[in-house]
């Protein structure tokens, strides 16, 4: 009993840390609360498979962590639409894209001309991230440092969302 009392203990102390975390992976604080709320949850559920001579912080971090990946991975699939067009350019795009309206292909259009006037050092690294490439997977085709990468990707998409702004 004292066990199990000493776990809950541990896992409260947790929260703020695990909350800083589901913030960072979630970039919104209604996200981070459920994804807090499902991690600890699925903490206390899986209390007994817990060995008291592990890393508590480690282990229910990457619970957390497997989490949000299980829910990304289950919105991408749920966002993904079967093409019928005969030239696939719809494909992987949602619904709610605005493609089916001339403003909403026009925005499309205007989007893609803003990022194809990037240099390259930028431009590149942004499409692929697009394109769904993970970060190291960019920065190993590109013989670049992940940090490089990274950076370059969130100074294209900052760029894109200051030069846009005003585009509505």
């Amino acid at each position: 009993m004292e066990a199990k009392e000493n776990f809950k203990q541990r896992l409260l102390g947790l929260q703020s840390n695990l909350f800083s975390f589901a913030f960072q992976l979630t970039s919104n604080k209604e996200e981070a609360e459920d994804l807090l709320q499902d991690t600890t949850l699925k903490a206390l559920t899986n209390e007994e498979k817990f060995a008291e001579d592990t890393n508590l912080k480690g282990w229910i971090f990457t619970i957390m962590r497997n989490i949000f990946i299980n829910n990304y991975r289950q919105s991408v699939r749920q966002a993904t639409i079967v093409d019928q067009t005969e030239d696939l350019f719809h494909l992987n795009i949602s619904q709610e894209s605005g493609l089916s309206t001339p403003d909403g292909a026009y925005s499309v259009k205007e989007i893609t001309k803003t990022i194809n006037s990037f240099s390259d050092d930028y431009r590149i690294p942004f499409a692929m991230h697009i394109a769904g490439y993970k970060y190291h997977e960019i920065a190993e085709k590109l013989g670049l440092p992940l940090g490089t990468v990274k950076s370059r990707i969130f100074f294209a998409r900052q760029r894109l969302q200051n030069i846009l702004k005003d585009y509505r």
